[in-house]
């Protein structure tokens, strides 16, 4: 499934819900499924510098596709990078790098959040961008 679909189907997800405090259990749920890094990919290197809660990020390249992993110490932000990897996993490395991500601000996710996790979410953001830059120098 293509990027846009992706974020059309979450944008209809939130649909449902009125109020924000379900769009935030919603988004703590969706962080139960996050494909979870190993523990031993928790290092500094794959740590997120930017994020109010810890955030690492993994990622590696199979047959031209980003496949991300991640984990959190902190339910909000476990579900924030969830909805990440659910939009920008599985794809190509230009159809990251050109992810506008407008499902963001649709769902009013950068709104609803406080300064530092607005921060936090532009950070992880970057940082998957940045690492389909880097396979895009080294494997195209």
């Amino acid at each position: 499934m293509q990027i846009t679909e992706i974020e059309e189907q979450i944008i209809s997800e939130f649909e449902n819900f009125d109020e924000w405090l379900d769009k935030y259990n919603y988004i703590i749920e969706l962080g139960k499924s996050l494909p979870i890094i190993e523990d031993s990919e928790k290092t500094e290197s794959n740590l997120i510098t930017g994020c109010q809660s810890k955030v690492w990020l993994q990622a590696n390249y199979e047959d031209g596709k980003i496949i991300f992993k991640a984990d959190s110490d902190a339910i909000i932000t476990k579900g924030i990078v969830g909805l990440l990897i659910r939009v920008l996993s599985n794809q190509k490395v230009e159809d990251i790098m050109a992810a506008k991500l407008d499902f963001v601000d649709q769902i009013g996710l950068r709104e609803h959040l406080s300064p530092t996790r607005s921060n936090g979410l532009m950070s992880m953001i970057k940082q998957m961008k940045l690492y389909a830059l880097a396979f895009k120098t080294k494997y195209q």
